[in-house]
């Protein structure tokens, strides 16, 4: 059986053709202000890299913050089952995942036969999300694949209290004015996004094992403050980007 998964998130859009149980093909790109068109293009290239014609797909189904957006899916599933059906065929282990993206960031506990025990979800500020990150690394003026070097390189710990994304902007400025270390500052930006995920997950209850996905998933400073304030060792997936869409394959599938 031939199915595809779109994941049409907030910032990108990732597709996923999968074949008897399998990822054959797989595309990003970034969503735009048209997310329709951005989903069809990207399941256009994800079906070239498949080398398999349209017509052959059984289903599509769709998720992410721009799924209602996309009338040609046979169906959708929410963010927090299409993240914890990707886990599950990823690494079928894991009891616990935490998916941060651009906008928002969820935990979610899953039992052993992998069905959804509990979730939470932080949509409410940025604070806690990719995007803010992006804003900081252009502040401290560099990339924000460096920002994971920046911690390692932190010697100084520096608490950030804002919880919205206005209030921590202030708070980062005032940083950079009274010539704080970048390495500092990012290692307490991290710190601080750290925290708010540890929150989400010790309401849902930590399990072992414990993944990550989406976009700051491939942040190891990120990674770093969440296994160091909870003593635990965090699994990363191969492009954790397409988790969510590879759940929505599977979605489509059953």
């Amino acid at each position: 059986m031939i199915t595809a998964g779109i994941d049409s998130g907030a910032k990108n859009v990732k597709a996923v053709i999968m074949k008897d149980g399998r990822v054959v093909g797989k595309a990003m790109a970034p969503a735009g202000l048209d997310t329709k068109a951005a989903a069809e293009n990207v399941y256009n290239e994800a079906l070239s890299a498949a080398r398999i014609a349209k017509k052959d797909v059984r289903k599509v189904f769709i998720t992410g913050a721009g799924r209602k957006g996309c009338d040609f899916a046979q169906g959708e599933v929410s963010e927090v089952s299409a993240a914890a059906k990707g886990i599950r065929f990823i690494m079928p282990n894991v009891r616990t995942v935490i998916d941060i993206g651009a906008e928002e960031g969820k935990a979610v506990r899953l039992s052993q036969d992998g069905d959804v025990v509990d979730y939470a979800i932080n949509e409410k500020c940025a604070a806690g999300a990719g995007t803010f990150v992006e804003a900081v690394a252009r502040a401290l003026e560099t990339d924000v694949d460096k920002m994971g070097d920046l911690y390692d390189r932190s010697t100084k710990e520096i608490d950030m209290n804002a919880q919205c994304a206005v209030f921590a902007e202030s708070e980062l400025v005032s940083l950079i004015h009274s010539q704080t270390a970048k390495a500092d500052i990012a290692r307490a930006v991290l710190n601080a996004i750290g925290d708010r995920v540890v929150s989400m997950m010790r309401r849902v209850g930590v399990e072992k094992d414990v993944a990550a996905t989406g976009g700051m998933a491939l942040n190891r400073g990120f990674i770093r403050a969440v296994e160091k304030e909870l003593n635990i060792t965090i699994s990363v997936p191969a492009d954790p980007q397409y988790v969510g869409a590879i759940g929505a394959a599977v979605a489509a599938a059953e």
